[in-house]
């Protein structure tokens, strides 16, 4: 494997050099191997215990490791200084096809941005950012991805006394929103510029000789990151925390805290413990989105004009309601557009939410519908059989209206409605099982979100409706 260091190299003063805290008793756990596999990574680095670079105790050649710092709004708020707190960038893999990907050790010890933090992650907030990025992955979101998880005996107080945990992450860029508005707070504004070249010259290579290239680069940033809410909504996905520090600039899901799939349909839902005010509710995330970009904006306004800056705003509602509408109608199996299918979507969802059925299941089961059947198999899910009915008679209609087989139909919802998703509580039954060092439980659900739509690989176990104690777990902002 080939290590480069562009951001070293081209970026000084955008970063603290240092190396890892080697964590106590640390030795590798749980490795992703597809992933290892697609990376061309040595398995000799996962043999036995694992290569010290899982745990922080060695580097791989042409590893040069620093703290990236920026800073960032928080729940609506200026925070100033942040930066990588408990992260460290060891390197960043050149690829044969071209491709660069970070390698991004989490938990890896006090950095210069650690504020009042102590640099440590936990076996907890570890299992859940490696379940769920891996998760996303496979429902074609756009996400960062874990490659390997190590353990420690080091103890790390959060709410309790925790294990100290380190996990691998790997991505294109670990590039935020944040990075640039901290040069533009701090009056650097050269320096914002040198961000942005950067990030052209890298991720963007195609627009590095266009004219208006910054136009072009912020409207394709906007577009990116309306088309990933667009598909956290479709699925019931909330982040919990969309802090401008914690939004990537390519449109990948960024930092896994206290997030959280719906399970009973609530549009309110808040997933994250430390929300008091409901600012990161499932139903804010689009306009939060949006509310973002906006910073982002500000903090690009010395290069490029506020009419500029409009003109690729303005892409953002309608891309975002593109993604939703095309991925709403193949979960409802409508192969065509209809002016009058969102008003049949809007219906099922008031029902939905009236009853609190549950988001998965729900979608899951419509797909075995029979357009021929004049009974649907969710009509025993609701209460008010009623008014179920009456929406199934005019989705019936609007089905027939398309003149497709059942099976062809079938396949179209299948693919666009998940079996299964990362519920909280499976992720929690994982985490149990981890700190007692048993990993059969990470493995098996590993296995399995792999391939969230293919019912047959996915055990009952997994697929069964949460229990009740599963809808209640409280993550914050330390999970």
């Amino acid at each position: 494997m080939q290590f480069v260091n562009s951001w070293q190299q081209e970026l000084p003063g955008f970063y603290t050099a240092l190396k890892p805290t080697p964590l106590a008793g640390g030795r590798l756990f749980y490795s992703n191997v597809p992933l290892a596999a697609e990376m061309g990574v040595d398995e000799a680095l996962f043999a036995d215990e694992g290569h010290g670079v899982w745990s922080g105790r060695d580097l791989l050649s042409g590893m040069s490791p620093l703290a990236q710092v920026y800073s960032g709004h928080q729940f609506g708020v200026w925070a100033g200084q942040l930066g990588d707190g408990r992260g460290i960038l060891l390197g960043e893999q050149q690829l044969p096809d071209g491709r660069k990907l970070d390698w991004h050790l989490k938990g890896a010890g006090l950095t210069p941005y650690s504020r009042m933090g102590d640099g440590r992650a936990v076996i907890r907030s570890s299992v859940r950012e490696f379940l769920a990025s891996e998760a996303l992955h496979h429902l074609g979101i756009p996400t960062t991805r874990a490659l390997a998880l190590a353990i420690g005996d080091e103890p790390v107080l959060r709410e309790t006394r925790e294990r100290g945990a380190m996990l691998m992450r790997i991505a294109e860029s670990h590039l935020r929103f944040g990075h640039f508005e901290h040069f533009y707070y701090g009056g650097e504004q050269e320096k914002v510029r040198q961000l942005a070249d950067y990030a052209i010259r890298h991720h963007w290579p195609h627009l590095q000789d266009e004219a208006d290239r910054y136009l072009l680069w912020f409207s394709d940033v906007v577009l990116r990151t309306a088309r990933l809410i667009a598909l956290w909504q479709s699925v019931g996905f909330a982040h919990g925390v969309m802090n401008t520090d914690n939004m990537s600039i390519l449109g990948l899901t960024l930092d896994y805290g206290p997030y959280g799939f719906l399970d009973d349909y609530q549009p309110d839902f808040i997933c994250n413990h430390s929300d008091y005010q409901g600012r990161y509710a499932f139903q804010n995330q689009p306009a939060v989105g949006l509310w973002n970009l906006n910073r982002l904006a500000h903090a690009l306004s010395g290069l490029l004009s506020t009419e500029q800056l409009k003109q690729a705003l303005s892409l953002y509602e309608g891309e975002l309601m593109r993604v939703w509408g095309e991925k709403m109608r193949a979960k409802l199996g409508l192969l065509t557009a209809d002016e009058h299918d969102n008003a049949l979507l809007t219906r099922l969802l008031g029902l939905m939410t009236q009853e609190r059925s549950d988001y998965t299941f729900t979608f899951r089961q419509l797909s075995d519908t029979q357009q021929q059947e004049t009974r649907s198999p969710l009509r025993d899910e609701f209460i008010d059989r009623d008014a179920f009915d009456r929406w199934y008679a005019d989705y019936r209609q609007r089905l027939l209206q398309e003149s497709v087989s059942d099976d062809a139909r079938q396949a179209v919802m299948k693919a666009a409605n998940p079996a299964l998703v990362l519920r909280n509580y499976l992720a929690q039954q994982v985490i149990d099982e981890v700190e007692k060092g048993e990993k059969a439980a990470l493995t098996t659900l590993h296995l399995a979100l792999q391939q969230p739509f293919n019912e047959a690989t996915i055990s009952a176990e997994l697929r069964q409706r949460p229990p009740e104690w599963g809808k209640t777990l409280e993550v914050s902002c330390s999970s």
